[in-house]
């Protein structure tokens, strides 16, 4: 059998935990068998995972055992870990073990240097706080997971399932994923990644700036067919100080705010309407189906419909 060893280190998050447990629980291969032994590991016998206590049986010395070593999420990732946990990854990693993450559980991958020069990928609310802790490390924050071959990351909470249910497949096969994928209530493989459920806030721009005015126009303004030239007549300066002034005020350009704030507010049509892509792109200023869901995708990474079939209210 295939052996799966779940770390739990203090102050586990009790999803991320479960969620490998469960998933590799539930493979069976065509003649009824289970191919993966689950084993929940720890420093101590007894860690915290917020609401309640979990008991683990096993000790450290079961990751030199294991062929997949899952590392949930903790509710604050340490700095540096606690004694022995590295060193065992990396004897574990030396010895041809492959190791998972999942969720925040990256930043205690990453702290045993066995992601050092690899791309990862963690909750899209902490990979700057992943990329800011390990420059060694290329964090990629609009992907649900990242293999690497023998060390893989995932997204936050149910990207644990699309990783494990990943590696079920290279381990076995589609046919036992895809039983596992029904067990979880799930598609196999979902369509985009984690981008899609990243909240893309505009380039703020401090109360009281000169640019205030102008970027309260352009949002209620931005399903016209508006132009650099246009808007620089409209704050009543030169396009070169309209791009300047931008720059110091919100970091980036006239135009790519615009396309950033019509990309908002085609997200909330697709979530609260029941309005064709078509008129979706005129409403938003695109002026055509083509460019709308290019500079959607571009941005969200996922299309227009895709991201209406995850995201809409029901309301018509």
């Amino acid at each position: 059998m295939h052996t799966v060893a779940v770390l739990a280190l203090d102050g586990v998050i009790p999803f991320d935990l479960s969620a490998p447990i469960d998933t590799f629980g539930w493979a069976r291969l065509p003649d009824g068998r289970e191919p993966y032994r689950v084993r929940v590991c720890s420093v101590r016998e007894e860690v915290s995972a917020g609401a309640f206590t979990v008991r683990a049986p096993y000790g450290l010395d079961a990751l030199a055992e294991a062929d997949t070593i899952i590392l949930p999420g903790v509710a604050e990732p340490p700095r540096t870990l606690p004694p022995g946990i590295a060193e065992a990854l990396r004897a574990a990693a030396a010895n041809g073990t492959r190791i998972a993450s999942i969720c925040v559980g990256a930043f205690l991958l990453a702290a045993t240097g066995l992601l050092d020069g690899l791309r990862a990928t963690t909750h899209w609310f902490a990979a700057a706080e992943l990329a800011r802790r390990h420059p060694e490390v290329t964090v990629d924050p609009n992907v649900l997971y990242v293999d690497n071959g023998r060390f893989l990351t995932s997204a936050g909470a149910a990207a644990a399932l699309d990783m494990c249910l990943h590696m079920i497949r290279k381990d076995f096969g589609s046919a036992v994923a895809a039983h596992v994928a029904r067990m979880s209530v799930m598609p196999l493989e979902r369509e985009g990644g984690q981008a899609q459920f990243i909240v893309h806030d505009l380039p703020p721009a401090p109360a009281g700036t000169t640019l205030e005015p102008l970027l309260a126009w352009l949002e209620d303004h931005c399903d016209r067919d508006l132009t650099l030239a246009g808007i620089a007549a409209q704050a009543g300066m030169s396009t070169r100080t309209l791009n300047r002034r931008f720059r110091e005020q919100t970091g980036t350009t006239p135009l790519q705010w615009l396309h950033r704030a019509r990309v908002r507010r085609a997200q909330y049509l697709l979530e609260t309407t029941g309005h064709p892509v078509e008129r979706i792109a005129v409403q938003t200023g695109f002026g055509s189906p083509t460019a709308f869901r290019e500079r959607f995708r571009k941005v969200v990474g996922t299309s227009p419909q895709a991201y209406r079939r995850a995201f809409r209210a029901g309301v018509s």
